[in-house]
This record gives structure tokens, C-alpha cells and sequence, in this order.
């Protein structure tokens, strides 16, 4: 069944990190009309090529346009085609989710002893199944498609896959980060895309390997921004990520050289609000280089 928009509600005085008002809800609308064919890719690549929504890399930004087009929607502001399948596009793409398969045969060495160890960036369809899959199956969080620029990586040695990690958008407000920072909010605004979320972290049950989790996180520092350049055209300078308290100590980015600078109010990650409605989880930060404070706060881009 087709989402309907709702009532006509007050126009979001900011959309995708710009200023959006009358004039740039008249172009939305006019491209809206002028679509053909008639879809919401279609709408998603008129619309950024007229008001020139573009990512940091500058490409147009088609995925978050259509997340801004769909809150449009749902504002009631504009009405969206109807999405030409009900399948959601990565389960479409991936295919079903696959049922529960057995745990590898259980590993237990040093961390030294584990030949090839590496992380391989996922490119294709089944190395992003095999992620999913790792995710759904073995991490508390599960796995959720996000839009935005991100990297993933499965965790691999000799010994065969060992888990996945994941990174993608920073979170959108974050007192203790933008505090520890010192940044305000027209610089956080046109730098946040140089924060990376390390949005996930599984290291499968079935291995026992004492400091791999350190080692891993070191690996990852070394070469994501490598990745993110050839990706995106541009490289991140801090890394973030969110610890949930009553769960884990964070003991493993500690021992990473990561730095904790506080704790969340419990509002989500990308929350507007003043409600406390998530868990509290303590907020770790790592840089990439050196000078990423002077990056952050308004320097030349890396």
C-alpha cells in the first residue's frame, strides 16, 4: 500500500545540513512535476541537480535526497510517486534473508598466530551478504541499511572469516563530542562529514583471540581514510563511536588508544528532541591526524 503524506505541517527550516525555505520547496515541487518518468530516483536526481545537493565528494547526493523527499512527503508538504516496489531496495538487491547457518569451528590462539589477518572493504553482492548475514545473526543490534556515505569491512584471517565492522555518518548533535571539540554550529554543520561512526563491531563468538579487537581497530584507522577517499573523494579526521553502558566497558577501544570524552543524554543519535529514549552510552573519540581539531574547526580540508 502506498504511504500517503499527512497534513500540511511547517516547512523543516534546514534539510540535508542547508537552509530550506519557500523558494527551495517551489523547486522540489516544479521537479516533482517535470519527472519523467514519473519514480523517486527520478525525482531524487532532478531535484539535486537544481538545488545542487551534493555530497562532500561532489556527486549528487541521491540516497540522503531521497530520505529528505520522503520526510517531505510524510510533512505532508509534497506527494511522492509510489514506490515501484514494496521490497525494501537491499532486499531486493541481496536477496532473502538467509536462515541461521552453523558457527564456524571454534578458534582460540594469540592474536600473532592468526596468518593474514586483514580487513576486505565489501564491494560486491556477496561479500554484502555475508556482512548482513553476520550482523543479523551475531550482534545485539542487528544489521540496518543506512544511507550516506559509509565503509564496510569483514574481518578476515587464514582461519577464515572472523567478523565485521562498519562505518558510516556521524551522529548529528553530540554535547560531549561538540563540547570536547569546541566547534559551534556553523562549523559542525559544514564539517561533521569528516566524522566517521563506527557504527558496527562484531568479532565472531566463535573466536577467543586476546587483543584482536584492539589490533583490528588498529588496522581499520590505517586505511580508512585511504578508502573513503577512493569512495567518496575525500578523507575523514576523526572517528566516533557510541559504547552502550550497561552492556560493555569499552575496554577494547581503550586499550585502542581511542579517547572517552563523555557520556549521551539517552536521545539517539541523530535526535532533535529532548526526550531521553535510548539507553545512555558513553562516546569515544579517535583521530586520524594530527592536526584534526584545526581540520574540524574550519582549516583546509585534508
Amino acid at each position: 500500500m502506498q504511504e500517503t503524506p499527512g497534513a500540511a505541517a511547517p516547512l523543516p527550516p534546514r534539510l540535508l545540513g542547508r537552509r530550506f525555505g519557500a523558494g527551495e520547496l517551489g523547486v522540489v515541487r516544479e521537479q516533482l512535476r517535470l519527472a519523467q518518468p514519473v519514480s523517486r530516483a527520478e525525482v531524487a536526481r532532478r531535484v539535486c541537480a537544481a538545488l545542487q545537493w551534493r555530497s562532500p565528494g561532489g556527486t549528487y547526493a541521491l540516497m540522503s535526497a531521497r530520505v529528505a523527499l520522503l520526510r517531505l512527503h510524510r510533512l505532508g508538504l509534497i506527494a511522492l510517486p509510489a514506490p515501484r516496489s514494496h521490497r525494501n531496495n537491499e532486499n531486493r538487491r541481496l536477496g532473502p534473508r538467509p536462515a541461521a547457518a552453523p558457527l564456524p569451528p571454534r578458534l582460540a590462539c594469540r592474536v600473532d598466530q592468526l596468518a593474514g589477518l586483514r580487513l576486505e572493504c565489501v564491494r560486491d553482492r556477496a561479500q554484502a551478504r555475508q556482512y548482513r548475514t553476520l550482523l543479523q545473526q551475531h550482534h545485539y543490534l542487528g544489521y540496518s541499511a543506512t544511507a550516506g556515505a559509509q565503509v564496510r569491512y569483514l574481518i578476515i584471517a587464514a582461519q577464515g572469516v572472523l567478523g565485521a565492522m562498519g562505518f558510516g555518518a556521524a551522529a548529528w548533535k553530540v554535547r560531549a563530542r561538540d563540547t570536547w571539540l569546541g566547534w559551534d554550529q556553523a562549523q559542525r554543520r559544514a564539517r561533521l562529514h569528516l566524522v566517521v561512526n563506527h557504527t558496527r563491531f562484531l568479532l565472531g563468538p566463535w573466536g577467543r583471540c586476546p587483543n584482536l579487537g584492539s589490533k583490528v581497530l588498529a588496522l581499520a584507522a590505517r586505511r580508512l581514510g585511504r578508502d573513503f577517499r577512493a569512495r567518496y573523494g575525500y578523507a575523514p579526521v576523526l572517528l566516533e563511536t557510541f559504547v552502550q553502558c550497561d552492556r560493555f566497558t569499552g575496554g577494547v577501544y581503550r586499550a585502542a588508544n581511542w579517547r572517552c570524552v563523555g557520556s549521551t543524554q539517552g536521545r539517539g543519535r541523530n535526535s532533535r528532541s529532548h526526550a531521553a529514549t535510548q539507553p545512555v552510552k558513553t562516546v569515544w573519540l579517535y583521530p586520524l591526524i594530527h592536526d584534526f581539531r584545526a581540520a574540524l574547526l574550519g582549516g583546509p580540508p585534508p
